[in-house]
């Protein structure tokens, strides 16, 4: 249920997760020693031939896109990335230095050791596939669907990877005090169900290039060519079935769709190849009795493939996914294999990262509260903190406001609505208490056990939180990544002390393009509260329908303008927007915009405000908000997040808003007609 502001696919995150750098011709990077500094309302970045009434997101970042193409080795560049890629030089030099030093903290022992694993490429070339081979030989002797079907549960306990279906703990949506078990759909190696449904020739093409992979896995894990070609279309086969069965994107966004409670006993009868009570003890959960499955349709396509498709096939799936799970943190051929396809193929990036970078984001993703700690000691100070939270209280303030003005909403549904405003969490910098990692062994000279041991750990925390009261204060990133999000369930918003940076945050600029940008920003998490999905979440993050049936149809139709809106863009080739996908991220984008705007004129009311660089005020704060989205993205990524991602692209998350508001078309004086004026208006908080 988290919304993030801006989301990388699970499934390429260990090849993906950040910025990187610049291209090869340029001077190799370096570690930092501090953050860089550069002004947020960056003039380089504006294009001024071009009309901002016509094209405002051309406008503010025509020159940003013509300085900053897209490194060889990311399939996206932009300010967020760039950010990214600073923090993540930061990091790289606090890693050396861990690495390194003799006296250290158990902290700097744990992620400089880690460190220095990951770095190590000959040992890492020298193992092969040797610390997963055990697994392979488990794997290999299966000859029974009985023993094939118990060792699903061995491999989610034990090693990354996609193995039929996904299971952990996750907050009860009618209950959100309450630490549930959830199963779900999965299985799939591509990103998406629809890539193995969709019969246009790219898609077609792009299947036959998966199959590919999975050969090329195979046959890395010993298979002959003869064998793995006819495994690869055993396990396409399985994968497909699963995808039938799957709920789509637009589907999941209605979360009554992703809730079933079941009895365990319901969900054997449901599924009777999988011994779940086995299952579920193995994971470290004996004894339980209820659990919500997310998807039923998919359990029950799930049984008829694990009891009538070949043991041999299963067994390959198996292999396959073991192979694919940990292919990142194996020797170089299985390594360059994995991003051959996840990085190269489905995204257009021609070069891998440098080590540094792909073991900096490492550390970040299993140990990223120890790493944290490093990060917020050196770069978040108590007034950037103190700061961004008195913004986000000004922002709330303006919802408040906007709330007990709405000409459409009940009194009954607007005491309901302020209810929950009161009650949500500023979360901002870093969490108030640290995770313990003290029970996580990390070693210098062993890379891939260090990852598996992590692997284990994460796990075993997140299945010993049943039983046990919520913890409200968790974080769902870590302090360093540049992004923010809305919990509905926790009812909070997080915003990580790396987002919280120059360009997207500085505090030693005026407040115009701060508030346009980081304001814009918060008012965009903030307005996920009361989002299509947000909206059916109470005070308490329970899903539950506290609108009157008047109102709920009043927000429907106001939030329908907006995907009408979003339809007719397009993201590449005959591509458009899919605005029911979309259409939460875009509604939050537009109100956003305006409760900042609202705040920032409240902050300065009385004040008269200069003008700077030929820019009024109230062109600053725009183009500042419009200046975080600068991007340049490749094709092939274009049509992956197009099928996949709840944002729009860069140029409609800017031009599709400020159409939208009044007060920009009077800061740049826009007219009736100009493609910056949207008719209808739409407008929804």
């Amino acid at each position: 249920m988290i919304k993030l502001l801006r989301v990388v696919l699970p499934a390429l995150a260990s090849a993906l997760f950040a910025a990187s750098t610049c291209s090869a011709q340029q001077p190799a990077p370096q570690p930092l020693t501090e953050m860089p500094y550069s002004p947020s309302l960056d003039l380089t970045s504006m294009d001024k031939t071009v009309d901002p009434c016509v094209n405002f997101y051309q406008y503010a970042c025509g020159g940003w896109k013509k300085l900053n193409p897209i490194p060889a080795d990311q399939a996206t560049w932009d300010v967020y990335a760039k950010l990214a890629n600073e923090n993540q030089q930061f990091l790289w030099g606090i890693l050396k230095q861990d690495a390194k030093a003799t006296d250290r903290t158990p902290i700097q022992q744990k992620v400089g050791d880690y460190f220095q694993s990951c770095m190590n490429k000959a040992a890492i070339n020298a193992d092969g596939d040797k610390p997963i081979q055990a697994a392979l030989a488990r794997i290999d002797a299966l000859n029974t669907r009985s023993e094939l079907l118990a060792a699903i549960a061995t491999l989610h306990h034990d090693a990354p990877g996609s193995y039929f279906f996904r299971s952990g703990t996750g907050q009860d949506a009618i209950d959100s005090s309450t630490i549930i078990v959830e199963v779900g759909a999965g299985g799939l190696g591509l990103p998406d169900r629809d890539y193995y449904l969709k019969t246009d020739p790219k898609s077609v093409k792009l299947r036959e290039q998966y199959v590919a992979y999975i050969e090329q896995m195979l046959t890395l894990g010993g298979e002959s060519a003869a064998q793995a070609h006819t495994d690869a279309a055993s396990i396409m086969h399985i994968e497909t079935e699963l995808a039938k069965a799957s709920l789509t994107r637009v589907q999941q966004r209605d979360p009554h769709n992703l809730y079933h409670m079941m009895e365990i006993a319901d969900v054997q009868k449901l599924t009777p190849a999988i011994n779940w009570a086995d299952y579920f003890k193995q994971q470290g959960a004996p004894g339980l009795a209820k659990l919500n499955v997310s998807q039923p349709a998919f359990l029950k396509a799930l049984q008829t493939e694990l009891s009538t498709e070949d043991v041999a096939a299963l067994r390959a799936y198996l292999r396959f996914h073991l192979l694919s799970g940990m292919a990142s943190y194996l020797a170089e051929s299985y390594e360059k294999a994995y991003y051959g396809f996840y990085s190269t193929t489905l995204r257009g990036v021609p070069q891998m990262p440098p080590r540094w970078k792909t073991c900096t984001r490492a550390i970040d993703r299993n140990l990223g509260e120890a790493l944290g700690q490093e990060f917020v000691n050196r770069t978040f100070s108590k007034e950037t903190k103190a700061k961004t939270e008195l913004m986000t209280e000004q922002i709330e303030a303006e919802m408040k406001h906007e709330i007990e003005n709405l000409d459409w909403m009940s009194p009954a549904t607007k005491e309901e609505a302020l209810r929950k405003l009161h009650a949500i969490r500023n979360k901002i910098g870093y969490p108030d208490k640290w995770r313990d990692y003290t029970a996580l062994e990390v070693k210098p000279d062993d890379y891939a056990g260090n990852v598996l041991r992590a692997y284990r750990f994460n796990q075993a925390r997140e299945w010993n939180k049943l039983g046990k009261p919520l913890d409200r204060d968790e974080w769902g990133m870590t302090p360093p990544t540049v992004n923010a999000y809305f919990d509905p369930q926790m009812n909070d918003i997080n915003f990580p002390a790396g987002v919280l940076q120059p360009p997207l945050y500085d505090p030693k600029l005026d407040d115009a393009p701060n508030y346009g940008n980081t304001g814009a920003t918060i008012g965009h998490e903030l307005t996920h509260a009361f989002d299509d999905e947000g909206r059916q979440f109470d005070s308490k993050g329970n899903l539950r329908d506290w609108w009157t049936p008047e109102d709920a149809k009043g927000f429907e139709q106001r939030i329908g303008c907006v995907r009408t809106q979003y339809a007719g863009y397009v993201v590449v080739d005959d591509i458009h927007i899919t605005s029911k996908l979309t259409s939460g991220e875009d509604v939050a984008d537009l109100g956003g915009t305006l409760l900042a705007y609202m705040a920032w004129k409240k902050e300065t009311a009385g004040m008269q405000l200069p003008s700077q660089d030929g820019f009024t005020p109230d062109q600053r704060f725009f183009v500042g908000m419009a200046q975080w989205a600068c991007s340049n993205e490749r094709p092939e990524d274009e049509r992956l997040r197009a099928a996949t991602d709840e944002h729009s692209p860069s140029f409609a998350r800017i031009n599709g808003v400020v159409s939208n508001l009044p007060e920009f078309q009077k800061a740049f004086a826009c007219k009736v007609g100009q493609p910056m004026v949207h008719e209808p208006n739409c407008k929804v908080w």
